[in-house]
């Protein structure tokens, strides 16, 4: 049975197969090869009647249709493990691809078509208009205005900006970052300890004004003791640390 076919106009092999696909109803990813290139070449010849100058790429594309018809005729083999690849696995990729593009198409083109549906209209008010500014009567503006209405104002906006403030932070005091330094604790260290060959650890952080200088004092103890300058004996613990100077005087 030969297929009535209407000739339409395609812009190329895969917009002509894309629309068998549609027009049997059939799944891009499972194409029936037999049937598609069946209905493709009677199109083709259709085409040729009514048109000597057929696209070349018509004819290639019959030819590759043709070609994956025979690869998927012939016999499988039953003794192989691995798994035999589909002929048709590239043409439906480059279907897949053509039909986004295509989408992309008509989704610029109705955009084309809705933008020029809009208007622009350069503005064209006259300049003395545009700088028209409505006069003020101030006495009018002011008539009624009262000194015991302005002080209501007054206290009105008053109140806004005291509500602005947070009652519990403004309170805080200045929080200022104490500088201790390192070097200047080692210094004053290794000083003490040439006049105290012999000091308490407890005694000499409890001497310290501020919890900065007391993990300050602890770092500087710890760098002498590196520097094999000072040495820290405990005898117990829990015990006091008692710090031995190596100093000379």
């Amino acid at each position: 049975m030969d297929l009535s076919v209407k000739l339409e106009v395609f812009e190329g092999p895969l917009d002509l197969l894309l629309h068998l696909l549609e027009k049997n109803k059939v799944s891009i990813y499972d194409i029936p090869i037999v049937e598609i290139t069946h209905q493709y070449l009677e199109y083709i010849q259709e085409m040729k009647r009514q048109d000597l100058n057929i696209m070349s790429e018509f004819l290639v594309m019959a030819a590759t249709l043709i070609a994956i018809k025979s690869k998927m005729l012939l016999p499988r083999d039953e003794s192989s493990e691995e798994e035999e690849e589909d002929p048709r696995e590239e043409l439906v990729q480059q279907l897949l691809e053509y039909k986004m593009y295509k989408c992309m198409s008509y989704e610029l083109r109705d955009r084309q078509v809705d933008a020029e549906r809009v208007l622009y209209k350069a503005p064209t008010i006259p300049p003395e208009v545009e700088a028209f500014e409505e006069p003020v009567n101030l006495e009018e503006l002011v008539a009624d205005l009262t000194l015991s209405k302005l002080n209501d104002i007054f206290q009105s906006v008053i109140r806004r900006q005291e509500n602005k403030i947070d009652k519990v932070r403004s309170k805080f005091g200045r929080i200022e970052k104490e500088e201790v330094s390192l070097s200047d604790k080692m210094e004053y260290l290794e000083s003490y300890a040439k006049l105290h060959s012999h000091f308490s650890f407890r005694g000499l952080l409890n001497a310290q004004t501020s919890k900065m200088e007391v993990i300050v004092s602890f770092l500087a103890i710890l760098e002498l003791m590196k520097m094999g300058k000072i040495s820290i004996t405990q005898e117990n613990l829990f015990d006091d640390i008692q710090i031995q100077s190596k100093i000379a005087a």
